[in-house]
């Protein structure tokens, strides 16, 4: 096939092969062992106010939920948009697999009084997956190297709508910079959005996208953009290069009540097709 028209097995193994050129760079330069829970230590920055307005994303998100709409959460993390999404759907099946972020998750279920939110400590795919109207991924899937079998799972769980939310670049992007100047080399990228929406349709699936702005990334403390920078870079605090780690985010810039790890904004896009649905 052509480069504007690759078979899905194309690209399917370029994607793996960014994700897998990724994993072995970070196995590489990882400075003591892998903890069994990788997002535990920075898992309370997934959590967010239910109720919070002014955020275009998810306004958008929940224009597309339907009265008595069932929805299921794919790697839900802290909540962020699980929380939300139940205040309007009749149910949220949140399935994560890590327990430090569904204990943030069950956390702000408690605090916001939200019952209607089943919460499945589990990777994707699973055994005996539930299924819903729509089936969400928010930040999930860059880091999926058998991206084929997570979408037909995701597919096969969807009565009427897939959703993926996704960034240009990568969150974890925004750490590349500095993993240069603390490692010495330039970090393989993840795929992210542009990356996805090739996937999709080399599948042969056609796609609604809606855009927005993310901002630029920054953390309220410098303590947040350390955990971030730490654990995104592999080192391990105390050693060597956490000490020049740390003296980068004493040098990062603050900008209204934030600490910013980027300087420019990154594009956001809200990706939905129907399940199995070809051109």
């Amino acid at each position: 096939m052509t480069a504007l028209n690759p078979t899905p097995e194309e690209a399917l193994a370029d994607w793996a092969a960014r994700v897998r050129a990724n994993r072995e760079q970070a196995e590489r330069v990882r400075e003591g062992t892998e903890g069994t829970d990788f997002y535990a230590p920075v898992a309370q920055v997934f959590r967010a106010d239910p109720r919070r307005r002014d955020e275009p994303a998810l306004d958008r998100l929940l224009e597309i939920v339907q009265p008595g709409d069932t929805w299921l959460d794919i790697g839900a993390g802290g909540g962020r948009y699980a929380l939300p999404l139940a205040l309007k759907a009749r149910e949220v099946i949140a399935v994560d697999p890590s327990e430090g972020m569904l204990e943030q998750l069950q956390a702000g279920m408690t605090d916001a009084g939200i019952g209607n939110v089943r919460v499945v400590h589990s990777r994707w795919p699973m055994a005996e997956a539930p299924v819903a109207d729509v089936a969400l991924i928010a930040h999930v899937g860059y880091d999926i190297e058998e991206i084929g079998s997570f979408l037909d799972a995701m597919e096969a769980s969807s009565r009427r709508l897939c959703v993926a939310v996704l960034l240009a670049s990568s969150p974890a992007a925004a750490a590349a910079p500095y993993f240069e100047q603390v490692h010495g080399e330039a970090r393989s990228l993840l795929p992210a959005l542009p990356e996805f929406l090739a996937v999709l349709l080399a599948r042969g699936r056609l796609f609604e996208v809606w855009l927005g702005d993310r901002g630029a990334m920054g953390y309220p403390s410098r303590e947040g953009a350390l955990a971030f920078l730490r654990q995104q870079l592999f080192v391990r605090p105390g050693g060597k290069k956490d000490v020049q780690l740390q003296e980068i985010v004493a040098g990062l810039p603050e900008e209204d009540g934030r600490v910013r790890l980027a300087s420019t904004s990154v594009s956001l896009g809200i990706v939905t097709w129907k399940p199995g649905a070809g051109r």
